[in-house]
């Protein structure tokens, strides 16, 4: 779905449209859960994130004004993600616990605790192959397949330089959340 229809779905929504609001989820849902189930780490907190989201559209579409629809909603994904995990952080210690089940789960972790400034000054120390793909993968929404595409990459040499560069930023960023 294009930029443009996603705008045109989502006037109709202001004005009440079930069916277009039913287009929009048709087309935008995977990529929703896809940021839950990353960012939080379990299927039903996925789930309830991607309500979460879609029921924000339906009750406030005035919130969504113009441009690209699919990195609006990327990023509301990613912002109620990050209000989860500082909810979760704020009922357990201050440290890190040390049986995080995945990499994958600590890194989205680390990044979510840690101010945007120091992200933004790890991520500037990055080559530029491995920043590229961390921003627009995990700061635009974009899926691996789409880096892979956009950037003429191998899919697997993408993930590769991801999880490289993940590992460096965790590696820079983890004396920072501890602190």
């Amino acid at each position: 779905m294009g930029v443009e229809d996603a705008g045109r779905l989502m006037a109709r929504v202001r004005d009440r449209d079930v069916a277009a609001f039913d287009a929009l989820y048709d087309a935008y849902h995977r990529l929703v859960y896809g940021i839950g189930l990353r960012m939080l780490g379990d299927a039903p907190a996925a789930e309830d994130l991607t309500q979460a989201v879609f029921l924000k559209i339906w009750n406030s579409p005035e919130a969504y004004s113009a441009g690209n629809f699919g990195g609006w909603i990327a990023r509301v994904a990613r912002n109620r993600a990050l209000d989860v995990l500082r909810s979760r952080s704020a009922r357990v210690e201050a440290e890190l616990p040390n049986d995080i089940a995945s990499d994958d789960a600590l890194d989205d972790l680390v990044i979510a605790r840690v101010e945007g400034r120091q992200v933004r000054a790890a991520l500037a120390t990055l080559p530029a192959e491995q920043r590229s793909l961390i921003e627009l993968g995990f700061f635009d929404g974009v899926t691996h397949e789409e880096l892979a595409r956009r950037t003429a990459t191998p899919l697997g040499t993408v993930k590769t330089r991801i999880r490289a560069g993940l590992r460096k930023l965790r590696t820079l960023l983890e004396p920072e959340v501890r602190a």
